[in-house]
């Protein structure tokens, strides 16, 4: 009898319903359900404690793949959108001829900039001469929207027409009022706006034409971009944007450090002059571009400038309190490429320096990276006392031979 029960119990398993009712061993479902009713206690009866431990096991072993399969399942990654397609990272330094050049300032440049796609361009204020220029062709090539360093030409412009003093509190909003030191330290955007729009177009054009945008920086460099300045507002913000983020203006890292220039030695506009040997360099005699009215308006701009390095947007350009720097950082996106600037001078010892630092690229480009970057160099020559040494001009070279 036990025998007949197990042979029923494996013509049950075998047993599969088809659609048209009949399953597969030609019997119909109401036979079939006769025969389920005689083999239920069969079944029971031939469970054992064994069988209940394996059929757990085997359970236990498929959860346990399933638990293995979801973890190990790929997960997939955001993509995150860059409207960026320049590199952050690039070796600036290829192709560059340093004859003529001040080795180590260069040194120092090169060191600071690291791995990141950008140039670095040093002047000597009270000369004209470009002491170094890291990534020559970028520096020579590129022109690129100014960001917040435009902040400089607006101040300047707007002190020169009397719209603000140095003390003069502009309200911004309901309970935001603010001065152009902490303006200028902080880089407020729409305290820039406002005086774009109190200036208007042709006011500021006049100055920031004056000041070199729009032209050469160079004295006869083979390849210098000039430069672009608009003949009008643009478009979509107006003089707003124009004042705060430089839209519109395209800005060369040289006509940058030829205006920084002319702020730390006291208003002369040099045109900068590149020497490429030893005895060019020897010789080279300042030719002055115009000399800019603006000694009285400097003592009231140097308070932001410095402000931005001890305490602003330039904070991580600061490296020692009794080496001060004058700078001002700008950040913004022009096209394909995220751009950061800063530009600035040293304001201590007997030979002043004027450092631009321009980087390119996408994520980790800003005017606080590139702030950094031009501390770290200011930080080395300073290690080497390289402010104390007095850089001396000669008159007689200016003597016709």
């Amino acid at each position: 009898m036990v025998g007949l029960a197990l042979l029923a119990g494996g013509l049950s398993a075998a047993t599969r319903t088809t659609r048209s009712g009949v399953n597969k061993t030609g019997s119909s479902p109401a036979k079939n359900v006769r025969n389920n009713k005689t083999r239920a206690p069969v079944r029971a009866a031939t469970r054992t404690p064994s069988g209940d431990r394996a059929s757990a096991a085997r359970a236990k072993n498929v959860a346990a793949a399933a638990t293995t399969a979801r973890k190990t399942r790929p997960v997939r990654s955001r993509r995150l959108y860059a409207p960026w397609t320049v590199p952050t990272f690039a070796p600036s330094t290829d192709g560059d001829v340093v004859d003529g050049e001040d080795l180590q300032v260069r040194r120092a440049a090169v060191e600071a900039l690291g791995p990141y796609n950008g140039t670095v361009v040093a002047v000597d204020p009270s000369t004209g001469r470009i002491l170094t220029m890291v990534n020559q062709k970028l520096a020579l090539g590129g022109s690129f929207q100014p960001c917040s360093t435009v902040k400089l030409y607006v101040a300047l412009a707007a002190l020169s027409e009397g719209i603000i003093g140095e003390t003069t509190v502009l309200r911004l909003s309901r309970s935001v009022r603010m001065d152009l030191t902490e303006a200028l330290a902080r880089s407020n955007n729409a305290y820039f706006a406002l005086l774009g729009i109190k200036l208007g177009y042709q006011r500021f054009a006049y100055y920031a034409r004056l000041f070199g945008l729009g032209e050469p920086a160079g004295l006869n460099l083979e390849g210098e971009n000039p430069g672009v300045f608009p003949d009008g507002p643009p478009r979509e913000g107006g003089m707003g944007m124009m004042a705060s983020f430089g839209t519109g203006i395209s800005q060369t890292p040289l006509q940058l450090a030829a205006f920084l220039a002319a702020l730390a030695n006291g208003g002369t506009l040099y045109h900068l002059q590149y020497p490429r040997s030893e005895q060019q360099a020897a010789e080279v005699v300042p030719r002055v571009k115009r000399r800019l009215d603006i000694a009285r308006w400097i003592p009231a701009l140097k308070p932001g400038l410095v402000g931005a390095v001890e305490y602003g947007t330039a904070r991580a350009a600061y490296y020692a309190p009794d080496a001060p720097i004058c700078g001002k950082t700008g950040t913004c996106t022009d096209k394909t490429t995220h751009l950061g600037w800063f530009g600035s001078f040293s304001d201590f010892g007997s030979s002043r320096l004027v450092v631009v630092v321009l980087m390119t690229g996408g994520r980790g480009v800003s005017g606080p990276t590139a702030a950094e970057i031009a501390g770290n160099m200011y930080r080395r020559l300073f290690e080497q006392n390289y402010f104390a040494q007095r850089r001396l001009f000669s008159p007689a070279l200016m003597i016709p031979r």
